[in-house]
């Protein structure tokens, strides 16, 4: 048994800090599941949960403060104070350590964290991704070019060397919440983070979704792929940079896969153009909307699907319980949308539960990851 985990030390406490006791899901979510799985005939589903602390292999930090004495953090739960977060011991070792670099830069090259009451200042947020021991970092800047930030750039470049995957610069001028504006330029290194997961490369542009509990999330695609049959043919909506389907191209007659966002596609071009080329032929890319193809579900042997909070939105959860797949294999980050969406497609006799896991990958929060596995009744 781990010993249990101090509380955070600041007041109010950081978000994301360790306050909620052990790594878990909350026990809401936990009845809420554990319902669904006595409707179906299921055990009470298994929590999976990973190491409590050091997981955290991305984070988005505001920058605030002053040039001489920046502050690097999370803003306070329903403001714009920051909570400066110098050694989080939920983050990555190599994140604190950019972290830290960071901080370093700014004092020595004088550049200016933004400020939200005035809408000035330089720099406003540090994206940091890390896989394989390097840094994927992305300084988002407050002007139309890099050119305020490439003193800074040039000093972490210095600072971090081998260290650095990737450089980049991410440009939002506009006075919104959004974190990311629509601007990209590739200052130094690779053009996206190589991360291993479950035995298979998967690629991130800086633009590009991510876990950031590798560790469990790793464990839960394998476990999507195992649902998968040997010969099957798969469609996967909402694929990312194909984190789970790029796992069955070795073993599946054919994967297609979707995605909306272009930094996603990017990142799952990359990820088919380092399979072997048989497994590359078996793979087809879908562009575009979930919705566009709904069709397609009821030709398919698996059925994949990882969408937004939101859920798979009426048109899918429409075509699904009309025409159901063989087998439905549902990641969901939603757990109200897949519980409504669950209980549609229950109530019609469409699909049968199979299986049940919920996975803590933001312990100490409200949040909870499923996976699902229905069959056709």
């Amino acid at each position: 048994m781990p010993a249990p985990i101090p509380p955070c030390p600041h007041r109010p406490p950081c978000p994301g800090c360790p306050r909620y006791g052990e790594p878990g899901i909350a026990p809401a979510a936990r009845a809420r599941l554990a319902e669904l799985a006595k409707r179906c005939g299921l055990p009470e589903p298994q929590v999976v949960v990973g190491a409590p602390l050091g997981f955290r292999t991305r984070a988005r930090l505001a920058v605030r403060g002053r040039a001489s004495s920046p502050k690097l953090g999370l803003f306070q739960e329903g403001t714009h104070r920051i909570a400066d977060i110098p050694r989080c011991r939920i983050q990555h070792s190599l994140v604190n350590e950019v972290a830290a670099a960071l901080r370093r830069a700014i004092r020595e090259t004088g550049v200016a964290p933004y400020a939200d009451g005035s809408g000035r200042g330089e720099l406003r947020y540090a994206q940091i991704a890390v896989a394989g021991g390097g840094a994927q970092v992305v300084l988002v800047g407050n002007a139309p070019s890099a050119d305020p930030l490439r003193p800074t750039f040039a000093a972490l470049e210095r600072e971090l060397g081998a260290r650095l995957q990737g450089l980049w610069w991410n440009g939002n001028a506009a006075r919104t919440n959004a974190i990311l504006g629509p601007h990209w330029e590739q200052i130094a290194g690779e053009p996206a983070l190589r991360e291993t997961i479950a035995g298979v490369d998967v690629f991130h542009p800086p633009g590009a979704f991510g876990q950031s509990h590798t560790e469990l999330f790793e464990s839960l695609a394998s476990r999507a792929r195992a649902a998968v049959p040997d010969g099957a043919r798969v469609l996967e909506l909402f694929a990312g940079t194909g984190a789970i389907g790029l796992g069955l191209l070795g073993r599946a007659e054919r994967v297609s896969l979707n995605e909306l966002s272009e930094h996603g596609l990017h990142g799952l071009a990359l990820g088919i153009g380092a399979r072997p080329p048989a497994e590359q032929l078996r793979a087809e890319v879908l562009p575009g909307d979930a919705s566009a193809f709904a069709d397609r579900i009821a030709a398919v042997d698996a059925l994949i699907v990882d969408p937004p909070r939101g859920g798979l939105g009426r048109a899918l959860t429409d075509a699904i319980r009309a025409r159901p797949p063989a087998r439905l294999v549902y990641v969901s980050c939603g757990l109200d949308a897949f519980l409504r969406e669950a209980s549609a497609w229950l109530d019609a006799g469409a699909l049968a539960l199979e299986s049940l896991e919920a996975y803590a990958l933001f312990p100490y929060t409200e949040h909870v990851e499923t996976l699902a596995v229905f069959a056709r009744s």
